[in-house]
């Protein structure tokens, strides 16, 4: 019996085993993909960080 045959078949028995394997098979293929892409696409400059006492100042409403 061919593989796609037997595909078929599992997706006919095991409709959600299907649905999630494929959903399964995105979430593993595009991180794998899409991020080494916009890697090597390199942007503008990169924007440093804030400081991390003008956050925690912001976020507790501290002013300095």
């Amino acid at each position: 019996m061919a593989v796609m045959e037997k595909l078929k078949i599992f997706v006919v028995k095991e409709p959600v085993v299907a649905a999630s394997c494929l959903i399964a098979g995105f979430g593993l293929f595009l991180p794998a993909v899409v991020r080494p892409i916009l890697d090597s696409w390199e942007t503008a400059e990169k924007v440093p960080p804030p400081p991390l006492n003008d956050v925690v100042a912001g976020v507790t409403g501290k002013k300095k």
